[in-house]
């Protein structure tokens, strides 16, 4: 399996980091593709906890190459960071490279996420205010900064410049917002002096290229072709994963729009985010959890507002990695995962949290949709305000009571668990063959389907 793709299932948060590092063991090279610091993938091993949001998930595989690919918006502090904690935990980060195409986010991009939350109507479209949408923005409007141009200060300087200068109103107006923000606060004001309409300074130009430069002299070890590193793995016959950070219901043309994230998450987007062609890609492997969950505003038929979602949040853990922001829960929809298979063509499905559902019984899952007018569903609806309104319609399974983190053959399993298992794959069409069934690494059972 040469080209092997990683995806979200759902709308993120599946565990993805998890089947990443176990599949890792596979291969040659782990290519990180799209998203920011937006992500956040938590590894269990032997018991220790480690958080990324940018290095790939095989970066605990010292013999692995881990490539942060083109697609990806960059957030230097935030990567030195994590390389900076790495090192501390004893991880070596020599196999780490990072795409000379990728785009950096840049301090203004930022501030002007955290000031410009999108909104539509009084709801908050729910983004994590890193600055990823801006940086993006930036890109399709060519006034990104590139991770390349750390390594010539003359250019950086330059196209920070031509980068600034259309947002400088924006900028201007954000300094005011903070002048009204220490008044309401209580801090003696006297009106809008002068010095409010001078951006942040963090925003000063010879400060920003600077601190960039130094950036750029940290990184520069890791700076590198991917691309090329890709072709070279691929056309001798080794495995390359790609790796996807948030889900195919949260991407930017094929999602629940607005309520999405700013780049594509599915696995066509990994031509695109780390350089390879089509036919480079051999299998995709879809990640969703035994129920589901969301973050932040947008549709969510199955969501549960009662008990059984709070025993959902509180068994599965369920608070963000990179926000902390607690988790939306409900059942397993079926009719968004099957479109979700399509729109990947995935070819293998991992459940994980399967032992989340232990103990809440009956199970059930969405296998079709009612709108407000009472049609029957049963496809993902492409229009939204369908979407918002329809009401799912459940098939109910048995539930199981036993606990499951010590079962490591699929024998292990109790017969409602497998039987819970066989019907989503059945009704997707996809065969399960890995499931979790606790967050270390090795709960893990492989399945024979």
């Amino acid at each position: 399996m040469p080209g092997v793709v990683i995806v979200g299932a759902q709308w993120g948060d599946e565990g993805k980091g998890k089947i990443t590092d176990l599949l890792a063991q596979r291969a040659t090279a782990i290519v990180r593709f799209q998203g920011g610091n937006n992500a956040g993938h938590t590894i269990v091993r032997d018991g220790e906890e480690f958080k990324f949001h940018l290095i790939p998930s095989g970066i605990l595989h010292a013999d692995k190459m881990c490539v942060i690919g083109n697609g990806v918006v960059v957030d230097p502090r935030v990567l030195l960071s994590e390389i900076d904690g790495l090192k501390r935990a004893g991880v070596s980060v020599g196999n780490l490279r990072l795409s000379a195409n990728a785009h950096l986010i840049m301090p203004y991009h930022v501030l002007l996420d955290q000031a410009g939350e999108t909104k539509l109507g009084k709801l908050s479209i729910g983004t994590t205010r890193r600055g990823i949408g801006p940086c993006y923005a930036d890109k399709a409007l060519r006034l990104g900064i590139r991770v390349q141009d750390l390594l010539d200060e003359k250019i950086l300087r330059t196209k920070i410049r031509a980068a600034i200068e259309p947002k400088q109103q924006a900028l201007r107006e954000l300094s005011v917002q903070r002048r009204k923000a220490r008044k309401e606060a209580g801090e003696e004001a006297k009106g809008i002096e002068a010095s409010d309409l001078v951006p942040d300074p963090r925003l000063d130009v010879h400060a920003m290229v600077e601190e960039h430069v130094n950036y750029g002299h940290r990184l520069e070890p890791h700076i590198a072709d991917t691309a090329k590193l890709c072709w070279d793995a691929l056309d001798s016959g080794q495995t390359v994963i790609f790796e996807g950070a948030q889900a195919a219901l949260l991407d930017l043309d094929h999602g629940t729009y607005p309520f999405v994230t700013s780049s594509n998450p599915i696995a066509g987007a990994a031509c695109v985010g780390a350089g390879v062609g089509p036919a480079d890609i051999d299998e995709v492997w879809g990640i969703a959890k035994a129920y589901a969950t969301r973050v932040g505003a947008g549709p969510f038929p199955t969501e549960l507002h009662e008990e059984i979602g709070e025993r959902m949040v509180e068994r599965g853990h369920e608070f963000g990695t990179t926000t902390g922001r607690r988790r939306r829960c409900g059942w397993m929809d079926l009719v968004a995962l099957r479109y979700a298979v399509r729109l990947n063509r995935m070819d293998s499905l991992a459940i994980t949290k399967l032992d989340v559902l232990s103990g809440i019984g009956p199970l059930r899952v969405a296998v079709r949709y009612r709108s407000k007018e009472g049609a029957v569903l049963d496809s993902f609806p492409y229009h939204q305000s369908i979407l918002h309104s329809a009401t799912p319609e459940y098939e109910e399974l048995p539930g199981f009571d036993e606990e499951l983190g010590e079962c490591r053959e699929e024998a292990d399993l109790p017969q409602a668990a497998r039987d819970f298992l066989a019907y989503v794959s059945e009704f997707v069409r996809v065969p399960v063959r890995l499931v979790g069934v606790g967050p270390d690494r090795e709960q893990t059972v492989w399945l024979d389907s």
